[in-house]
């Protein structure tokens, strides 16, 4: 309201303030939606369309046929595409948390 009585418009008002404020939390639910897609098995069992394989099923097969070998790579793959994102999450916020000014000090 505050931006609407000094004339912006709703669309500079969401440019300008809004979507500053709400980017870190965006890029962190997105970063979490996209690690548990990833490392989802049963829902993708039940819902995957036929002759289509993820690599979550391409490793399941293998495994389940204690091929353990042929799906260690994609165990692997599967373990480093989700844990790079939480690396980048971790980082983030230790510097987010680094740089703000604590509240106990005076100046």
């Amino acid at each position: 309201m505050a931006a609407r009585t000094l004339g912006y418009r709703a669309g500079e008002t969401l440019l300008r303030y809004h979507l500053p404020l709400i980017r870190g939390g965006m890029l962190t639910a997105a970063m979490i939606v996209f690690v548990d897609c990833m490392k989802e098995l049963p829902a993708t069992l039940i819902l995957r369309p036929f002759n289509f394989e993820t690599l979550a099923t391409h490793v399941y097969w293998f495994a389940s046929d204690e091929m353990l070998g042929e799906a260690a790579l994609g165990s692997l793959t599967i373990v480093l595409v989700g844990l790079l994102p939480v690396v980048l999450l971790s980082t983030m916020t230790a510097r987010a948390r680094s740089t703000r000014p604590s509240s106990g000090t005076l100046a």
